[in-house]
């Protein structure tokens, strides 16, 4: 009798530790999210708002003296412009990535419209609002310019901005252990003018370097370094937001510090943190609004196709409206999602 006792005691611990178990994998993520909620959300909220968090002002210059104020979590579509900047030390930098985001927080969807950085367009604040490339409104007058200028190219309002450069980028991807890539053929930078560098096809995973060149090259196309640039924000965001990426939460908040600046306040960012880490996978949708080619007084441009431009305007309306269904979201075309043949020709 007293072994058959033993034996049920023994059964009963053994499911008792497999319910445990299965509960830890079932419910990681809400366990992640409580140990990031205990442990690491503070903190975070500190170094954003202490490093990171920079509004805009009226006169187009930043402040880091505002004190953030708390903010209810935010449910409704917003928008948010992304750049990428060139930045070496004091000199002065040009917008490598322009992109006019929408996140849908509900529906863990996020919209990324990319401009390519030579796209011919009026900048606004400068010179007249005299056109030049897109990517010179940032050298011209920083976030607030390049701001103006995209709104007024895509007819949107922008409610955030958010600016990292490349070191920053290329630090980042190192933190978190590196990411995957879609390279299926070998990509070299050859050109006489271009920094030199190859990054390997086929790799399971690529460094920081490998990764900030992936984002940089444009020797095949202004058009094709777009869409990687897309692809790599996908692999990115996707890799930081997953749970084994917890642990390097400190390290990356260091690297960040004056390599990333946003006007989105410290709180809001946690508790979207919060929500992407603890629900299902974002759906990151594409789209990039192409050109033509065109030389101007000897300068390269890439002239907007209006057609594209209306297309994106019309994503915009539809992913900003909250009471639009999930089903009857715009979707860019799946052309969007596949990197073209190499251009014949190279943009300057």
């Amino acid at each position: 009798m007293k072994k058959i006792k033993k034996m049920k005691k023994r059964y009963i611990a053994l499911i008792v530790v497999l319910v445990i178990l299965a509960g830890g994998f079932l419910f990681q993520k809400p366990l992640a999210v409580l140990a990031f909620d205990l442990f690491l959300s503070d903190q975070v909220e500190t170094k954003l708002a202490e490093e990171s968090y920079q509004p805009l002002e009226n006169n187009g210059t930043t402040t880091t003296t505002v004190k953030p104020a708390p903010v209810v979590y935010k449910s409704d579509p917003f928008s948010l412009m992304l750049l990428g900047t060139d930045q070496r030390g004091n000199e002065v930098a040009r917008s490598d990535t322009m992109i006019y985001a929408v996140i849908r927080p509900e529906d863990y969807k996020i919209l990324l419209i990319s401009i390519p950085r030579d796209t011919y367009t009026e900048i606004i604040g400068h010179d007249d609002n005299k056109k030049d490339k897109i990517t010179h409104a940032y050298a011209f007058g920083g976030q607030q310019m390049a701001k103006d200028t995209l709104e007024a190219l895509l007819g949107h309002d922008i409610q955030y901005y958010a600016t990292i450069n490349f070191q920053g980028l290329k630090d980042a991807v190192d933190a978190i252990g590196g990411v995957p890539l879609p390279i299926k053929k070998d990509i070299v930078n050859k050109g006489a003018d271009h920094e030199k560098f190859t990054i390997k096809a086929n790799k399971s995973n690529y460094s920081g370097e490998e990764a900030l060149n992936y984002t940089r090259y444009r020797e095949d196309s202004d058009f094709n370094r777009t869409k990687r640039q897309q692809v790599f924000i996908d692999v990115v965001a996707n890799k930081m937001l997953s749970i084994s990426q917890i642990g390097n939460i400190p390290e990356l908040l260091d690297i960040m510090g004056d390599n990333f600046k946003t006007d989105i306040q410290p709180s809001t960012i946690i508790s979207l943190a919060k929500k992407f880490m603890g629900g299902k996978d974002m759906d990151i949708s594409s789209f990039t609004v192409m050109g033509e080619g065109e030389r101007i007084n000897g300068v390269y441009y890439d002239i907007v196709d209006e057609e594209d431009l209306s297309e994106a305007k019309a994503m915009i309306d539809n992913w900003m409206n909250a009471s639009t269904p999930v089903d009857q979201l715009i979707e860019p075309g799946k052309a969007e999602n596949a990197l073209e043949p190499a251009a014949t020709a190279t943009a300057q």
